[in-house]
C-alpha cells in the first residue's frame, strides 16, 4: 500500500506528460508500448526504484541508432521461501 502511494506522484508526471506534451511532439518512440507506457507499467509492477531504472533505462535507449520492436516490462520475480 505504502510503495502505491509512493509511485502514484511519478504515475501522474508521466500521464501528464502523455496528455500535455506528447501529443504536441512527433511520434517518435522506436518500441512497443510506447516508453511512457513501459515507465507507467514498470512502476506499477517494480516499484519506485527498480520500475523507475527499467523506464530509463528504456528511455535512453530510444533512439535511432538504438534496437526497437516489442519490448515489454519484465515480469516480477517471486521469492517464495519453502
Amino acid at each position: 500500500m505504502v510503495s502505491k502511494i509512493i509511485v502514484y506522484p511519478f504515475l501522474l508526471l508521466v500521464r501528464f506528460y502523455q496528455v500535455a506534451i506528447s501529443p504536441f511532439t512527433p511520434a517518435a518512440c522506436r518500441f512497443e508500448p510506447t516508453c511512457s507506457s513501459y515507465m507507467i507499467q514498470a512502476l506499477q509492477t517494480h516499484g519506485l526504484f527498480y520500475g523507475g531504472f527499467l523506464g530509463m533505462k528504456r528511455i535512453l535507449s530510444c533512439h535511432p541508432w538504438g534496437r526497437s520492436g516489442y519490448d515489454p516490462v519484465p515480469k516480477k520475480r517471486c521469492n517464495h521461501k519453502h
